[in-house]
């Protein structure tokens, strides 16, 4: 039995899989007729019931094999048999299988078509397209063609899991007739929803990972006036579609591989016989492996002699591979048609037909055809074709380019020319486009405290007042000490905390005594120490202690974010830069001096690479340069540099680098002894706090221009 017939087999125990038992219930209504005609080259199907159907029966369509299945709710089969042969245009047959509540009716098709329901009275009109507008192209499977009339919409995209660990992408469409087209490239399923919108919160990529099927993940975006969904899957699997009404699902399911057949010769999947001969004909034996089988068998005339063999439970395909290893034999399949010939007689006439062919070609007519090429460089594709190591073309083969109108003009036989026409279409699209996006960010956190004192103690001997006296303690006061009769000037000023300018002046002895500490505190920045003075005087104005204290504290933050962006093209390097050229002598070789330049500035420069599944790898180098200070050597340069390569998801920041750094300094100075003791040391020491943080992050965000896929 082929794989063919089990599938088609497994497709009616799946059409009557609504775990019927027992006989059927009576039924509302009932199927009377089934009638089969064809109306302007496409299959009309009419399925007449006891009583008008309220509405369309739920629908849904299989890929492969190729069916199309309604269930009729409420209503028995009256039509006195289950199956009918029908043979006019795709159909093929149908069955009905009736179960305890419904019926269900499977047209057996050729290839998927597009289908119509209509209700007309008692009737049920199915119309199915005829096999030019069904067919499909190269290895795709297509649902339906799709109205021309319309935009369709995809309403919603969900995911779930099977009972048996497989991954179901559910699609709900807004109507039946949106066309889908769904193949396998790799490891991926592409399904492309054909005149079809998909809106802006559903254009994203889905991480299914943690729901432990063989499907990774599911994107979907708008590409032009079509939808594209790119389903990732890992592992051994294999996938089924079908459609019910405006669902659409999609399920992929793993597939186990038989660890005992990791030896054998392929991978057997026959059904399994069991054969036991004595002395048997080779030619008789293949003829029962093709009644099993139901395969085309063409056996060549030199196949002779006899073979004894006793098989138990043996894939067909295995024990088939036995038989022609031990006799020396070997096949060619085309389609159910399988060849059997001696391995010699085989490598020989495929050698003749290459040689046959190879002949033909060297005698065959070239012709001459023109390719405008719209993305790539003619000249490029020429290279390409014309590769000596690898050559497209034939011996007599030519291509030659038009630079002007950038088109290629390629000269050989009509066969090689459809295979540089495929290759152009495949090569010769547009190229996308990534933005890159850096956010290079510094912060800085500083902060300095400042403190410190003066303190004088001063004795006059024999002197006299004259003057304003001073009421407690003053404000900002000026001293003169005079000294001898004439009271000359001498001394200093002090500043108090608050109060008027007064004077005081002293004569008589000339007899001064002095201690001085001098220790005042720095300033913050371009703002000076803040001060508070204190002097203290006995009643006779002799004696005197001078004593201010001085304090400065200042804290600073800064934040500096510079963005560099750039558009490129899929892997091409691209740089911006911003910033100054600083001009420096340097020496010749002749002794001379000349001025050359070095840059101190902003620069981004990356080349960005779009994998298959939407992310982007980037080699990177980001520098920011800025001047410094100014040297007998020349200017100095504060550099920031990161140079990597990173894997980012499309529309994803990440963040490639940073710098912490951070100084925490505390000085001080004192007066040996004094400025230890307890209570009143701090008037005989200076004490300066530094306290500096800073931080550089660098961000980095690729996104896709032409199939931008929205975060998640």
């Amino acid at each position: 039995m082929t794989m063919f017939r089990r599938l088609e087999k497994l497709c009616v125990v799946l059409a009557a899989g609504f775990a019927w038992t027992g006989a059927a219930l009576p039924q509302a209504n009932s199927i009377e007729s089934f009638d089969v005609t064809q109306q302007g080259g496409n299959v009309v199907v009419r399925i007449t019931t006891k009583e008008p159907l309220k509405s369309a029966p739920l629908s849904f369509t299989v890929a492969n094999p190729a069916r199309i299945v309604f269930d009729f709710a409420g209503t028995g089969n009256s039509l006195g048999r289950n199956a009918q042969d029908v043979g006019q245009g795709e159909l093929r047959s149908m069955n009905l299988v009736q179960g305890s509540d419904r019926t269900r009716l499977v047209l057996n098709m050729r290839r998927t078509v597009s289908h119509e329901v209509a209700l007309d009275g008692k009737n049920m009109v199915v119309t199915l397209s005829s096999a030019a507008v069904a067919a499909a192209t190269g290895p795709a499977t297509n649902f339906a063609e799709g109205k021309r009339d319309g935009k369709h919409v995809i309403r919603e995209v969900d995911f779930r899991r099977g009972p048996a660990g497989e991954g179901r992408i559910l699609i709900d469409l807004t109507d039946t007739a949106t066309g889908i087209d769904i193949r396998q490239q790799g490891q991926n399923i592409v399904i492309e929803f054909l005149k079809t919108s998909l809106p802006e919160n559903m254009r994203r990529r889905l991480d299914v990972v943690d729901f432990a099927t063989p499907v990774q993940t599911v994107s979907a975006f708008q590409q032009g006036e079509n939808v594209r969904m790119v389903i990732e899957a890992k592992g051994q699997w294999e996938h089924n579609a079908y459609q019910s009404d405006t669902q659409f699902v999609v399920e992929v399911k793993a597939v186990a591989q038989d660890a005992s057949k990791s030896s054998q010769r392929g991978r057997y999947t026959g059904e399994k016989l069991s054969l036991n001969f004595q002395n048997v004909e080779v030619r008789a034996v293949l003829n029962v492996i093709a009644d099993f089988t139901d395969l085309n068998v063409i056996t060549s005339d030199t196949v002779a002699g006899s073979i004894t063999l006793r098989l138990k439970d043996v894939p067909w395909d295995q024990a088939l591979d036995l038989i022609l290893e031990t006799r020396g034999l070997d096949m060619r399949k085309t389609g159910n048609v399988i060849w059997i010939a001696p391995r010699d007689e085989l490598a020989t006439r495929e050698k003749l037909a290459l040689e046959s062919q190879s002949q033909i070609s060297e005698l065959e007519q070239t012709r001459t055809e023109s390719f405008q090429i719209n993305y790539q460089k003619a000249a490029d594709v020429q290279k390409l074709l014309s590769d000596a190591t690898q050559r497209i073309l034939s011996k007599r083969g030519s291509a030659v380019v038009d630079t002007r109108t950038n088109q290629l003009f390629v000269q050989d036989t009509p066969s090689r020319l459809e295979e540089v026409r495929k290759l152009i279409a495949k090569i010769d699209v547009p190229v996308r486009q990534v933005m890159i996006e850096a956010r290079i960010v510094e912060a800085s956190d500083n902060f300095s405290r400042n403190l410190g004192a003066r303190l004088g103690y001063n004795e006059i001997m024999g002197v006299s007042a004259r003057g304003t006296s001073i009421p407690g303690l003053g404000g900002n006061n000026r001293f003169a000490v005079g000294v001898g009769e004439a009271g000359g000037a001498l001394g200093n000023a002090d500043r108090g905390s608050v109060g008027a300018r007064q004077t005081i002046a002293l004569a008589g002895s000339s007899t001064i005594a002095g201690t001085f500490v001098n220790m005042p505190a720095a300033g913050a920045g371009t703002f000076n120490a803040g001060a508070i003075s204190l002097i203290l005087f006995n009643g006779g104005l002799t004696k005197f202690i001078n004593l201010e204290i001085s304090a400065a504290e200042a804290d600073q933050k800064l934040k500096t974010i510079s963005s560099p962006r750039v558009l490129t093209a899929d892997q091409v390097e691209a740089i911006v830069e911003q910033g100054i050229e600083i001009p420096y002598q340097q020496a010749t070789s002749s002794g001379a001096t000349s001025v050359s330049f070095r840059k101190a500035n902003l620069s981004l420069r990356v080349k960005p690479q779009i994998t298959p599944d939407g992310n982007v790898i980037m080699t990177l180098d980001v520098n920011k340069d800025i001047p410094g200070a100014v040297t007998a050597a020349g200017v100095q340069i504060s550099t920031k540099h990161v140079k990597t390569e990173v894997l980012v998801e499309n529309g994803g920041t990440v963040v490639i680098g940073g710098i912490y750094e951070e100084i925490d300094n505390l000085t001080t100075a004192r007066t040996p002894f004094f400025g230890d003791l307890p209570y009143i040391g701090f008037l005989f020491k200076n004490t300066a706090a530094l306290r500096n943080k800073t931080e550089l992050l660098i961000f980095i965000t690729p996104r896709i221009m032409n199939e931008r896929l929205t975060g998640r």
